[in-house]
């Protein structure tokens, strides 16, 4: 529209200007020569648009939307078609609704819809929303609803308090991503914010959970103990052997010689006075020694 109405003034300003020649009218023809200039000049900035960076443009041509989209940066575009710029950065969409459980029992989730649009499918949204509020109200929120419902109907409500709540906004995810009517968003996450139960219900789980935790910990208690009986049985059964081995191999020569050995030692030690007194079992003497 603009460039039409620079192209208009740039011609009646140059029949200004031309008139104004003709009868010398110098002021006059100044003025409607620098009117024509900038005319000219506006009219030739229309065919040229600037995409900023994160955005995408669609060029609207009086209804007829062309398949190509514009990138960020400087365009060259038709001067009379209109353009449209989307937003291609990350969105949030966030959504505080009542699902229900496994169980049938109703639970109020908040959790949020992190995505972005494709920049090479902006002029789908174009034609079928409009703009991105639109698409947003008509597309993405009733999809994003249906799916986390649908979802939610397969878990139990302790899911979301255990390591399942990480599968269920995995499982989110992907279901949305494969909705059809989805495919110009790409969906980067789904986090769920906050987990709303009924008291009853909410305390009944914590016990729940928390019977459960200390019967995994008595189980690990058991199996510690369990372990700790074997290796105090191979270590006795080891002990036991080694015994067995040891009295199997010790003859009643090596004891006496042994008894030989140790008389002699006390008989040459400087500090004891040895004492003979009799024979003792196996021919031994039997010593007796004082300290000095």
């Amino acid at each position: 529209m603009l460039f039409i109405i620079a192209l208009i003034g740039a011609v009646a300003a140059f029949f200004i200007y031309k008139n104004a020649k003709k009868y010398n009218i110098k002021a006059q023809a100044t003025f409607s020569f620098i009117g024509m200039v900038v005319a000219l000049v506006l009219a030739f900035a229309q065919m040229f648009t600037v995409i900023p960076a994160g955005f995408a443009g669609v060029i609207d041509m009086f209804g007829n939307v062309s398949d190509n989209t514009l990138k960020p940066g400087v365009n060259f575009v038709n001067p009379i078609a209109n353009i449209v710029k989307f937003d291609t950065r990350k969105q949030e969409l966030k959504e505080t609704m009542n699902v229900p459980s496994k169980e049938g029992l109703s639970i109020e989730l908040e959790l949020s819809l992190i995505f972005r649009l494709s920049m090479d499918k902006v002029n789908e949204i174009y034609k079928t929303a409009g703009d991105y509020e639109e698409y947003l109200q008509k597309i993405v929120t009733p999809n994003f609803r249906s799916v986390v419902r649908g979802v939610t109907t397969k878990y139990e409500a302790k899911a979301l308090y255990t390591a399942e709540r990480e599968k269920l906004e995995n499982e989110i995810k992907a279901k949305l991503s494969a909705v059809p009517e989805m495919k110009e968003a790409i969906v980067l996450s789904t986090p769920l914010r906050q987990i709303t139960l009924p008291i009853g219900l909410k305390n009944a789980i914590e016990e729940k959970l928390k019977s459960e935790q200390e019967s995994q910990r008595m189980e690990f208690i058991l199996a510690r103990e369990r372990q700790e009986a074997e290796r105090k049985r191979i270590e006795a059964k080891g002990i036991s052997d080694f015994q067995t081995i040891v009295s199997q191999g010790i003859s009643d020569q090596l004891l006496r010689w042994k008894g030989i050995e140790a008389t002699e030692k006390l008989a040459n030690s400087q500090n004891s006075k040895i004492v003979v007194i009799g024979s003792g079992k196996d021919g031994l003497p039997l010593i007796l020694g004082n300290d000095k």
